[in-house]
């Protein structure tokens, strides 16, 4: 035998080599379809209560929701509920600096500036603080009432300031 002859060569040797080989070449591809139709299959069956309307509503329903809180008399806010809303993502926390509601200490000096002070921080923004918390939709009627809230929880006893008066209409 020469070189090339071992090149050439098959590694099916004996007939019973040729039928096992053959045999494989037939039965492996079906088992290999066979797998794939039963994870196709078994993927497919769905749970009848997914389908219920309760279930499809849960599915759909958006990412997020705005929620239109009603105003109080006059059509303002009330100071606890703005606190609640918008102040409190850094006054709970000391974010920023920010004296945490109901810490007299840190709110001592600046209570000893006085309600308009206050008020005027509030509305023109200080130190990590933006104009009006960054809540820009509040009018300074409702940014007061929120300082009197915050100030009165740390021991002030400032009064509700009194709703601006509405325009009168000119015929």
């Amino acid at each position: 035998m020469s070189a090339n002859d071992t090149a050439h060569e098959s590694f099916i040797k004996t007939p019973q080599q040729l039928i096992v080989v053959g045999l494989l070449a037939f039965t492996l591809p079906v088992i290999v379809i066979i797998m794939l139709a039963q994870f196709v299959i078994s993927a497919a069956s769905h749970d009848p209560a997914g389908q219920s309307p309760e279930a499809i509503a849960t599915r759909i329903k958006p990412v997020a929701s705005i929620t239109v809180a009603a105003a109080g008399p006059g059509g303002f806010r009330e100071g606890e509920e703005i606190v609640k809303s918008a102040c409190a993502v850094c006054h709970t926390t000391g974010a920023a600096n920010a004296p945490k509601l109901g810490d007299k200490g840190a709110w001592a000096p600046r209570l000893a500036g006085g309600l308009n002070q206050l008020i005027q921080n509030a509305i023109k923004g200080k130190g990590g603080m933006p104009p009006k918390g960054g809540s820009t939709d509040l009018s300074d009627f409702e940014i007061a009432r929120a300082v009197v809230y915050l100030a009165n929880q740390a021991g002030a006893s400032f009064k509700e300031p009194a709703p601006p008066k509405a325009p009168a209409d000119k015929k």
